[in-house]
Formats: structure tokens, sequence, C-alpha cells
């Protein structure tokens, strides 16, 4: 017997709404809507347009409907994973008060510094086990505080991004706890808000939602809100809605001894442990804990990603280039340079010129400048080889443990230039894929809940493991 469920996979550059169309042993995805998604400059802040991503999600959905009274099946559910620690203030009458902030907004940083005049980053750190980050949730209110506590003071709930669509589908409120670990606030080993930390940096426990666990039903969809046959009984599923989360659990050959990267945007480099760890030496080295599927712990480190070379190539074609990205990766295989730059630098952190940034990074170092596309291109790729490197280097002298393998998932994965520079750079067996690792993590979760798969994570890989066949690069001494 098969059965729709959906997806609504959001990125900090794009969105779609997935239709999982699952049958005994098999999923077949079908992209039923992919729409822009991005920052907007609203006076001298940078925000997210939420009423154009809310609309596309809506219209997204609608022909969903269409597609599932096609295969004359009801969608069963629907599952809401979107990037971490952005949220939206819900005011007394269930209304958003204002454009949520983007994480790239300038204000982060006199949010950490006003948290870190109350509580220092090593004691936090024990506490939420978070990496430091100037974007968290923590240091946002922080600075919501500062900045507009008039509109601060008007809110109900404040709501994480995939918690507030949630919200809007069912009317139900709720901080789904992997997405919630990202935030500052949630004790690392409770996992539960820490409201002596809450009260201690003077925000609000009552805006704080109840926690939902992944696997959970959020709730019924909003009466009249989809008004298509096919949307009869959804339910909204409380999946593991910090996209990463969901990656991770569509890893399908982590074993151990194994990490894993999901490549996209950001990097993010880890291994799945069963408890956090919160030794000085994973504090300096900026290793986060955040949680998983059945409160498995992500130990993982963010680098920037795949960004840098995403906004080159929208800095390419503002100025006229024609860019096929199949040929400009073919052409930065050809190239062999030491230009190389700290992925991580603040410098490449907001929207701009980011070749003519990279440039002159390099030239600040005394390293060979990029100028052509395959330079700056290969330059990037190389930088973030380097850094899977340190990072693992760093994963493996924290956990003690010997990594000896690293599962590539996202949209990464199908960029074999990097995958090979990974394997060659780290000696490592890279397994790549799948792609859409955070959109099957979703739907899988989803299909687990129902009954159609079983409601273990080993089970779920093997699943996504005989559905979606990686392809496996094994190191050489070529381009090291």
């Amino acid at each position: 017997m098969s059965a729709i469920f959906a997806a609504i996979d959001l990125g900090a550059s794009s969105g779609r709404v997935i239709a999982g169309v699952f049958s005994p042993a098999k999923v077949e995805l079908h992209e039923i809507a992919r729409f822009a998604n991005g920052p907007v400059q609203i006076e001298n802040s940078l925000h997210w347009d939420f009423d154009a991503l809310w609309t596309a999600v809506k219209n997204g959905l609608e022909r969903l409907g269409e597609f599932a009274e096609k295969r004359g099946l009801p969608v069963v559910s629907i599952g809401v994973d979107t990037w971490a620690v952005d949220y939206g203030l819900i005011g007394v009458n269930g209304e958003l008060l204002a454009a949520p902030h983007h994480y790239r907004d300038e204000r982060n940083l006199l949010g950490a510094d006003a948290v870190h005049a109350i509580i220092e980053q090593p004691q936090l750190y024990a506490i939420n086990g978070l990496q430091f980050q100037p974007f968290n949730t923590v240091y946002q209110l922080a600075a919501e505080a500062l900045q507009s506590p008039e509109l601060l003071g008007q809110a109900s709930k404040v709501l994480l991004i995939p918690d507030l669509i949630g919200y809007l589908l069912t009317g139900v409120a709720k901080a789904e706890v992997t997405n919630a670990s990202t935030t500052g606030l949630l004790d690392v080993r409770t996992h539960q808000w820490n409201l002596d930390l809450v009260g201690e940096l003077g925000i609000d426990a009552a805006l704080l939602p109840d926690l939902i666990n992944p696997g959970e039903v959020l709730g019924s969809l909003k009466p009249g809100l989809l008004d298509h046959p096919a949307f009869a009984t959804t339910k909204v599923v409380a999946i593991a809605s910090h996209d990463t989360a969901s990656a991770v659990l569509a890893v399908p050959k982590l074993a151990p001894g194994g990490a894993y990267l999901s490549s996209g945007t950001w990097s993010l480099i880890g291994a799945e442990l069963k408890a956090p760890v919160l030794t000085e030496a994973s504090a300096r080295a900026n290793f986060t804990n955040e949680l998983g599927v059945d409160n498995r712990v992500r130990f993982l480190k963010n680098l920037t990603g795949l960004w840098l070379l995403s906004e080159s190539i929208r800095t390419w074609t503002e100025f006229g280039d024609d860019l096929q990205i199949a040929e400009l990766i073919d052409e930065a295989a050809l190239v062999v340079s030491d230009s190389r730059i700290d992925v991580n630098d603040p410098e490449f952190s907001a929207p701009g010129n980011m070749p003519a940034r990279i440039s002159a990074h390099c030239q600040r170092r005394g390293l060979t400048v990029p100028h052509s596309r395959a330079q700056v291109t290969r330059c990037i790729l190389d930088s973030l080889a380097d850094g899977y490197v340190e990072a693992i280097d760093e994963l493996e002298r924290i956990t003690e443990t010997k990594i000896n393998q690293l599962n590539i998932v996202g949209g990464g994965s199908q960029n074999e230039l990097l995958c090979q520079l990974a394997a060659n750079k780290t000696g490592l067996t890279v397994v790549a894929g799948p792609v859409e690792a955070t959109a099957i993590g979703n739907l899988a979760l989803q299909a687990s809940a129902a009954g159609l798969l079983p409601k273990n994570i080993e089970a779920i890989r093997a699943f996504v493991a005989a559905n979606f066949e990686p392809k496996t690069f094994t190191p050489t001494s070529e381009g090291k």
C-alpha cells in the first residue's frame, strides 16, 4: 500500500515542497514546488521576507493537493525543516509581529556582548554545550531586548522558523527539541529549557513554548487553510526540524568511527554520540553539542560552506557572466594553486562581492591571488577541504576516536571535485549522498511515525541506503 508524506524543506537560499510516495521498501521523491528565499534589507537590518515565504509554502501545498489527487492518495502528514536559530515573535492575538531577522544581521554582535557581560562563554558552554556563534538565538534575543524592547514586550511566544510555520499550519505553538537545542537556552543534559539561565539573562520564560520531540504529532491543519480534499485528515508531525538533524538521520552509511558532513550553505562536520562532550578541549575547538533524533548528540563543528561559492556565482552573474556550474567545476579541477582562505573569517559572512574579498584575503596572507573564476572556485574548494582536515583531526583528538570514513550529504555531495579533494586531503574514504538528505530524513521520520518504517535510526538509515545508493571516493595523491 502506498502513502504520501510532505516535506516543507526551507534553506537559506531556496525552499521546496517535496512529496514522498512510500510503498513497501521503496520511496519516490517528487519536487512539487521550488521557490527563492533570501535576506531582504528593511531599514538598516537584514530580515527574511517571511510573508513571501509563507505564501510560497501555501501555494506549494496547494499544488501538492493536486498531485495527491492524481495519485488517488491522501496526504498523511506534513513535516517542516529549516535552518536554525532565527525566530518570529507572536503577539497576544496570534499574529506575527514583525519580519524575522536574518542570522547574518549585524545586531548579533551587540547581543553577544550583552550576554557575555552577564555570563561568560565557558559558563554558557557548560550549560548549553554550544559553540560560540554570534547568531545563536540567545544573542539575537539579547539584541532584541536592547534594540526593540517594546516589540519584545508585545510578544507572547518566540517561535523558531519551523515552529512558526507549524504554528501557522495548526495553530499549535510548540518548540521541536532538536532545533531548540541550537538556541543556547536548552540544557545540554536535561534537554529542557534551562530556566535559571533564562532568568539570569532577563528573558521572560513565558515566551518559550512547550517542547515537542521528533515523531510526535503537532496537530491537525487549521480548518479552511487548505481546502483540497487530499488534506482532509492530514496531520502536521514534528520531525527533526533543524535541517542538519534531518540530514544526519538520512546519512546512509554512518557507523561507529564514521564522521558526517552536511554540506550546503554551511559545512557541518562531526560525529553522532550518545552523550555530550563538554571538555575544555571541545570548547576551545568550538565544537557544539546539538540534539538529533532519539536524543543522540550531534557533536559537530560549524564551518562556512558552499555559501562562498554561491555568493561568488551571484556576483559573477550580476557582472553579466553566463555560468554553467558543471563547466566551472571542471575548469577548477585543472587549477593548481596555493591560494587559500580561512573559510570562517568574519569578512566572508555578509552578502557582497565574494571574489573580491577572497582575492584581498589571499593578498594579505602573501598567497597567490586568484583572479579567474576557476581559480577562485578552486581556492574555495581547497580551503573547504582543508577545513575538513582540521575539523576531523580535532574530532579524533577530542573524542579519542579514530575516524575511518567521512559521509557527505546535501548539495555538496554532488560536487565530485569537492568530494575527491576531501578524500585526498583527509586520507579517508568519502561516501557521498544522498543530495536530498534533509528532505529524506524529514519524510522518513514521518513514515516511521505512521508505522510504515521501523522506529529506530539504524533501520531508517538502511532504508535510505537501499533507496539512494551513495557514491564512494577513495584517496589519491592527485590534488592533495
